[in-house]
């Protein structure tokens, strides 16, 4: 029979092995073998669902979600023994530098980067509802390499030195409704189970609404009523408000007589009898005399009316 405190001492010189070769692996297996379990019992629950057992169901579903927590939790513990087996040999230099009295003793800890890793499993080790020794035994080196002060502050979690997503997944608050819900749903979805029995009924009504909605678009709306009987004015249609390419500056408009965009000046008043238009620059728009806009540059091409009244006046002038 091998003392078992011989054997802890052949674990504290030999921290590579124990964390490389035992911890990890054993981590490993636990979370495959818990989400293989997991996985049976979503089989369970979606059964249950299937027979309308639903207060069964929402009770036993909230194993497969502390399952699911335990196993998150094994993987982040993963990461900080394979960032501790990394760093191993920065514990060493620490442990020297402080011996020697080059640093102290908190700033070897925040050197080498391991307080969060080294608090994380020492307040994880006792709460973890699997069981892993070997998860205990580095605990216990951890310990020896930080000093007790260290382990209490983390034990109790002083100073938030554990993080959140550590000390939160070992909460042992029941899960809310809402998560165990949408457990039972994605169940429900994966194993192809009508749950809620409501659901059905929902997505028809939906389907209906959309097919009323799409009915509407595709055919002619009534045009209300107005109070004196009469019909509202018709909506020009979309193609009907929209205006042409402008033409480039300095040339006539190709398409029409007129240019898409014109300002017009407003007539004679009482108040204004020689009415004007400003524009941004500082000019003004001038009326202009109807002669001149007749087969102008930028006007309507002349018609025969007009043809035939110019051959008229050039007869007359000879």
């Amino acid at each position: 029979m091998i003392d078992l405190g011989l054997l802890e001492d052949i674990f504290e010189q030999h921290f590579y092995e124990i964390v490389g070769l035992l911890l990890i692996p054993r981590l490993r297996n636990a979370q495959k073998k818990d989400t293989a379990l997991s996985i049976a019992d979503r089989r369970e629950m979606a059964d249950l669902l299937r027979q309308s057992r639903e207060a069964s169901a929402r009770i036993r579903v909230e194993n497969i979600i502390h399952a699911d927590v335990t196993v998150e939790l094994m993987e982040i513990l993963e990461l900080y023994a394979e960032l501790l087996l990394a760093r191993a040999g920065l514990l060493d230099v620490r442990d020297k530098n402080i011996k020697e009295g080059l640093v102290s003793k908190d700033a070897g800890d925040e050197a080498t980067g391991l307080e969060e890793a080294a608090a994380s499993i020492i307040y994880a080790a006792p709460r973890l509802p699997r069981d892993v020794r070997e998860l205990g035994l580095v605990r216990s080196m951890l310990i020896e390499r930080f000093g007790k002060d260290f382990a209490l502050r983390a034990q109790e979690n002083e100073g938030n030195i554990v993080p959140e997503r550590v000390w939160k997944k070992l909460s042992v608050e029941p899960p809310k409704s809402e998560l165990v819900q949408a457990y039972l749903e994605e169940i429900a979805r994966t194993y192809s189970v009508e749950w809620p029995p409501y659901r059905q009924d929902l997505a028809e009504a939906q389907q209906e609404v959309d097919d009323e909605d799409e009915g509407d678009d595709g055919g002619a709306k009534e045009q209300p009523i107005l109070a004196d009987g009469g019909q509202p004015p018709a909506t020009p249609k979309a193609k009907d408000l929209s205006l042409g390419p402008l033409p480039p500056k300095g040339q006539p408009n190709v398409e029409g007589s007129k240019s898409p965009v014109s300002v017009a000046p407003p007539g004679p008043r009482t108040d204004n009898p020689n009415p004007k238009v400003n524009l941004p620059g500082g000019g003004q728009v001038k009326p202009q005399d109807k002669k001149s806009q007749v087969g102008g540059a930028l006007g309507a091409p002349p018609t025969v009316d007009d043809l035939s009244s110019r051959f008229r006046a050039l007869g007359k002038k000879i």
